[in-house]
């Protein structure tokens, strides 16, 4: 598991209210995959990065998913406790392996989230997207500009679409205005 963090002050976006069983108050936004991309609301500071979740040579089928819930629950108690969780809703995939992938991460992450009494919602594609770029159907590399844009300093696309979810999450209170 590789993580690169980014961390960037965003002073013209108040945090938007969550409310959440839990005890935290961090916002945390995810592009789920085998390199999920994440973004963080912590203090007023957003955090970003990637993690990967590739199996080892020996690992079984299922050891991806136990270490991305070991990250979850790390994260968790190094920001103090997460309040929601907002992440990609992916409806298509291009193939039959990344759909799996998705589908066992969703499932991993909203079943910690019910465990945990964390609020979780999906935000689709072309929600993002519109958000981000103003058009719904961007490629990749407009939203990785736009959010460079705004000055973050995204790796990849995955990092850029993680900010891109955050902010919107921010920005929207979760799609509530």
């Amino acid at each position: 598991m590789s993580m690169h963090p980014s961390p960037l002050l965003v002073a013209d976006c108040p945090p938007a209210p969550i409310a959440s069983g839990s005890a935290g108050s961090t916002i945390l936004a995810l592009d789920l995959g085998i390199t999920t991309g994440w973004a963080s609301l912590i203090g007023g500071i957003v955090h970003s990065g990637t993690v990967t979740f590739r199996s080892g040579r020996y690992d079984g089928g299922g050891m991806r998913y136990l270490r991305f819930q070991h990250w979850l629950e790390q994260l968790a108690d190094d920001s103090g406790g997460l309040a929601a969780i907002y992440f990609e809703e992916v409806r298509r995939h291009i193939g039959t392996d990344a759909a799996h992938l998705y589908g066992g991460f969703l499932a991993t992450l909203t079943a910690w989230c019910e465990r945990e009494g964390v609020a979780y919602q999906g935000v689709p594609v072309g929600t993002i997207k519109r958000f981000a770029t103003g058009k719904g159907n961007a490629g990749k590399d407009a939203v990785l500009a736009a959010m460079r844009q705004r000055g973050f300093r995204p790796a990849d696309d995955n990092e850029a679409d993680a900010i891109a979810i955050l902010l919107w999450a921010m920005e929207t209170r979760g799609g509530v205005l």
